[in-house]
């Protein structure tokens, strides 16, 4: 988020959120949120770039929390798909 911003790229939303009953739950990745996550939360982590008038891009994960980091479940290339 922060080199996004830096060039001058910041999204307004979230960066992430958790996944359990609903795809949108708490806690989320947010500069208004406090919450510490624990082994085994499901998260996403959804950056996005966003350019006005132009185009909009965002690359999506989805991640279980480990005790020293986390793994991610999704299996997704990041290679650039243009859709017309």
């Amino acid at each position: 988020r922060a080199k996004l911003a830096e060039d001058s790229l910041g999204f307004g939303h979230g960066l992430g959120h958790s996944v359990g009953l609903e795809i949108h739950e708490d806690p989320r990745f947010s500069p208004y949120s406090d919450t510490t996550l624990a082994p085994g939360y499901v998260m996403t982590v959804e950056p996005g770039v966003y350019i006005a008038n132009h185009f909009g891009m965002r690359i999506e994960d989805t991640v279980i929390v480990k005790e020293n980091g986390c793994t991610p479940i999704t299996d997704l290339g990041k290679d650039l798909v243009i859709v017309h």
